[in-house]
């Protein structure tokens, strides 16, 4: 286990928070549940059949029984009945767990949602989106990835952020710069570094012409307006992010490259594919997609995703809770 999944692990057992799941037949949740509970990482909420799931210490419920499916269908109702929800729409939709228990999250009897290990980010993202929003002062949600990889050399002890590798498919120049500075954000609960952005191009400072470059220089400079006070720049390249030799050569001028602990790709395919190799070439940890912008804490879990893997994202879950 990296040194960043045992810290968020430690940093969740200092203050418990509440979290849901709402993929109660899923053999995985199960195996997770039990884990989490004896682990200590959190107070778990089980949503599924009771007399199929067996998790001592969580608390299991049916969303089509529960005796809360009317009061949170009646504020789900308040919330869309200006997009043409009626009462009995409402009704009949909290019968899905994964509104159900995003209304929990809305209405404090929960801190924070994890799903996603068989459904799609869309049946995850949408009731998020649809009941809690976006978090204040932010524009846009948006994902990345922890990549804990062993060269040490780079990031903080080698734990680095990517983003966005799991949502926005080819953000602007405005999305690109929210992007950054909300992982910036991200970085800075997570971490005990100062965030240093790069924000990545196949061009350094303008040495390659083409559009996605241009879209990276303008991105740059937008948020670079909106914070002025975080260490960030681009356009680069990766080896002048990362390298300090490479980066006094092509950027001699910027305070990013050799410090980077940011990266931010130009879209989802370049952030995508670098997270993966990054995983398999060297054998980093991965983990995430961890969504940020939403109001209050929800994270969706790759399909492929394992019982450890449920166990990492529900211990990140709860410390972005912390920070609300």
């Amino acid at each position: 286990m990296s040194n960043f999944l045992a810290r968020m692990k430690e940093s969740a057992k200092a203050d418990l928070k509440t979290i849901v799941l709402p993929e109660g037949e899923d053999p995985r949740t199960i195996e997770a549940a039990r884990k989490i509970v004896a682990e200590g990482l959190a107070k778990l909420v089980i949503l599924g059949d009771p007399s199929e799931i067996d998790v001592p210490g969580a608390t299991v419920i049916d969303p089509a029984s529960s005796d809360k499916r009317a009061a949170y269908a009646d504020a789900f109702y308040e919330l869309r009945k200006a997009k043409g929800v009626t009462p009995e729409q409402a009704y009949e939709q909290l019968a899905d767990a994964t509104y159900f228990g995003t209304m929990m999250v809305k209405l404090g009897d929960a801190d924070g949602l994890v799903s996603g290990a068989c459904h799609s980010t869309a049946n995850t993202l949408r009731p998020a989106l649809q009941i809690l929003k976006t978090a204040p002062g932010t524009k846009l949600v948006s994902s990345f990835f922890i990549m804990c990889t062993p060269a040490t050399e780079y990031g903080e002890e080698g734990t680095l952020l990517f983003a966005d590798c799991g949502l926005n498919i080819d953000p602007d120049a405005d999305q690109l710069s929210e992007i950054a500075i909300s992982s910036a954000a991200s970085w800075k609960g997570f971490m005990s570094d100062e965030p240093v952005v790069a924000m990545l191009s196949y061009s350094t400072m303008g040495s390659a012409k083409g559009a996605t470059a241009e879209k990276v220089i303008e991105a740059t400079r937008l948020a670079k307006e909106k914070a002025p006070e975080l260490a960030l720049d681009g356009d680069l390249q990766l080896d002048a992010a990362l390298e300090a030799s490479v980066g006094k050569l092509k950027a001699p001028n910027s305070p990013v490259p050799g410090n980077a602990n940011i990266l931010v790709f130009p879209n989802l395919e370049a952030g995508n594919i670098g997270y993966k190799l990054v995983q398999r070439f060297a054998k980093a940890e991965a983990y995430g997609p961890v969504l940020q912008g939403i109001a209050k804490p929800v994270n969706d879990l790759s399909r492929g995703c394992s019982a450890d893997d449920i166990v990492g994202v529900v211990a990140i879950t709860a410390v972005q809770a912390q920070m609300a």
